[in-house]
């Protein structure tokens, strides 16, 4: 190994084994963007490369626990009744129906979490944005793009885990997703994500970022 990557490897691990290093602004990352866009990666990347910083809010939910999932680690899992109880109280900031079930975000969770140092991160779809927004829940909220329709499709064809009439549906989606991405004031930032590691690195400099540059 040259000495100059050497360096490289033991100022990474250096760094990786010191206290977690917060955003100025530890307002929770609202993370939306169109499937095939990129999201899942970022945010991989994001959590291996600062463990201690970041933490998912994990969402409340009707439907059942499948096979290994745990309470309060993918889920809430809660009955309807109390799921409506929690939401006619305005304890979400988010919530929305998909298939006969119910999925929110809890006030308090993200609460939760923030109060043990914690930057908070939800992935977010549009709708989800929207009611966020609406409530004027102080948060950080950034759009995950892909370079276009064209190469979004070529991802999601790739994937080859999709029929067609999904990935039509996809697509259809992500034009609606795009076209409110633009709206003035909806997203703090906009990352094109053509590549991962360019993508990445925007991610980190806007969520590292001061607060009134945010």
């Amino acid at each position: 190994m040259r000495p100059s990557v050497l360096f490289r490897v033991t100022r990474s691990r250096f760094i990786h084994s010191m206290a977690p290093v917060l955003p100025p602004d530890r307002r929770p990352l609202v993370i939306s963007g169109p499937s095939g866009a990129g999201k899942g990666t970022l945010f991989t990347l994001l959590f291996q490369r600062h463990p201690d910083t970041f933490t998912f809010s994990v969402s409340h939910t009707t439907r059942g626990p499948r096979d290994g999932e745990q309470h309060g680690v993918n889920y809430h899992f809660v009955t309807r009744d109390a799921f409506e109880d929690l939401k006619a109280r305005d304890g979400f900031v988010e919530s929305a129906t998909f298939g006969g079930n119910m999925y929110g975000t809890s006030k308090a969770t993200i609460e939760e979490q923030s109060a043990k140092g914690k930057v908070v991160v939800l992935d977010i779809e549009m709708e989800g944005v929207k009611q966020i927004k609406a409530i004027g829940f102080p948060a950080r909220f950034v759009f995950i793009a892909p370079p276009s329709e064209e190469e979004l499709e070529r991802r999601l064809r790739g994937r080859g885990t999709d029929s067609e009439a999904s990935i039509l549906k996809r697509l259809a989606q992500a034009k609606v997703e795009l076209e409110y991405s633009t709206t003035p004031g909806v997203h703090d930032k906009i990352i094109v994500n053509e590549d991962v590691e360019t993508a990445y690195r925007e991610l980190e400099e806007f969520v590292f970022s001061p607060a009134e540059q945010s």
